[in-house]
């Protein structure tokens, strides 16, 4: 080799690798800039609400009351704010939800700061916020499509995953440091800037109006009035019977499985294992599985992706069975490291095969039944799984956890329609399952 041509090529060797959507759609680098901050913001509020709650003299109920507060409008709105992002200008109503949300922080956090907050207030700002999150969600669903080429979709949708994925990691840690050095007052006012820092880049923004394909805008298709197009976002549901399968598979994992995550695992973790060092070292291994399946999406696009996502959602259905398996905290976590690949390839896949299948003016109404049917089910789960422990005990609530989640997403898996669906060709480069 030329000595004068080797430094040049290993120095390119380690410039880092921009991911190739990020590279080639500019609009999709707008959006993904501006979320990517504001999903850790959202992962620190995760951790830090609670003891903002505890910092103003609330209790244990208190804090129950305003996480509910926050999550209540999100399930009430969620259909009304798919219709609305059907009809509307889907770039505005995620401008003012994040200038909604961005007032809110910085209210509580002022607030916060100077002393002057009280439960009820932030009672009533959880529930704004709540109301202002349940109307951004399925217009940044619809909107994604326009920002990216057919063949980008699927990348794009993997890199969104990958800064959740690496938000649930680094947020607990960055909410340890604000709390400790600016307190939950400082921590919702770095809130209140991720929000201010998404609204710089979408006002900017120029998503491009489709024109053909699936995603050809039909603005003579939207009714309107709002009682007709919710019903017609209803017929789009029922009439693809690969989505209203999957929903029922997502709703059965929402209520049964992630129960293990959210309420069971925690409490095993501190009667059989080393309690909150334990749990921590397993949830960090399921971030780390998280990663490992966005960064493994953004290369592989399997040529039945539904088949795909189907036969991961089996796999992210045996959570409770890894909780419950008895091998150690390093054993579950390493489980947990393989249901972060299916869980993140689950949502991935799904995401976006209904954004390859749905006609865009009705897509945003189609995704809000997916966000209805998560967001609602986890508390109904979390509610149900606690009688249920208490009825059979922890390992027997476990195991039969898993059987009926495994059984749910393995019908899900065989249905045909969910096997056989077909990816338009430009959405497909070298995968095969």
């Amino acid at each position: 080799m030329n000595p004068n041509t080797e430094l040049p090529l290993r120095a390119r060797s380690r410039r880092p690798r921009i991911p190739q959507v990020l590279r080639e759609e500019p609009q999709y680098r707008l959006l993904f800039s501006g979320q990517v901050l504001s999903i850790l913001g959202d992962r620190v509020m995760m951790v830090m609400l609670p003891f903002a709650v505890l910092a103003v003299g609330g209790d244990v109920g208190d804090v129950a009351i305003v996480s509910a507060a926050q999550f209540l409008p999100f399930a009430l709105l969620a259909l009304p704010a798919g219709v609305w992002a059907d009809r509307f200008d889907r770039k505005k109503i995620l401008v003012a939800s994040d200038v909604t949300r961005f007032v809110c922080q910085l209210v509580a956090g002022v607030l916060l700061l100077r002393g002057n907050a009280q439960v009820i207030h932030l009672v009533v700002l959880a529930a704004t916020y709540g109301a202002a999150d349940a109307f951004f969600a399925p217009a940044f669903t619809g909107l994604l499509p326009g920002t990216v080429s057919a063949g980008n979709l699927q990348p794009a949708n993997a890199l969104r995953g990958l800064s959740f994925s690496t938000g649930s990691i680094l947020g607990p840690v960055l909410a340890g440091f604000l709390v400790t050095v600016v307190g939950p007052g400082g921590a919702f006012l770095f809130d209140a800037g991720t929000f201010a820092v998404s609204i710089a880049c979408l006002i900017p923004l120029r998503p491009r109006v489709v024109t053909d394909g699936p995603h050809a805008e039909d603005l003579a298709a939207a009714s309107p009035r709002f009682t007709t197009s919710l019903k017609e976002g209803w017929s789009e549901v029922r009439s693809r019977r690969w989505v209203i399968s999957f929903l029922g598979g997502m709703a059965a994992y929402h209520v049964v499985v992630l129960p293990a995550i959210f309420v069971l695992g925690p409490v095993l973790a501190a009667e059989e294992l080393n309690g909150a060092r334990s749990w921590a070292l397993i949830t960090a291994g399921f971030g780390v599985g998280c990663v490992l399946g966005d960064l493994l999406l953004l290369r592989w696009r399997p040529r039945f992706a539904m088949r795909v996502a189907s036969l991961m959602l089996v796999g992210a259905s045996c959570q409770a069975a890894f909780i419950g398996s008895g091998l150690g905290e390093w054993g579950i976590a390493g489980l947990e490291l393989l249901a972060g690949v299916c869980v993140t390839g689950t949502f991935t896949l799904w995401a976006t095969s209904l954004q390859e299948h749905v006609p865009d003016h009705a897509l945003s109404r189609v995704s809000s039944y997916d966000y209805l049917t998560s967001a609602g089910a986890i508390p109904l789960g979390n509610m149900l799984i606690g009688f249920v422990t208490v009825s059979i005990g922890l390992h027997h609530a476990l195991l039969a956890m898993t059987v009926v989640g495994v059984t749910a997403a393995v019908t899900v898996a065989c249905v045909p329609a969910v096997r056989q669906l077909p990816r338009p060709a430009t959405h497909v480069a070298d995968g095969s399952a």
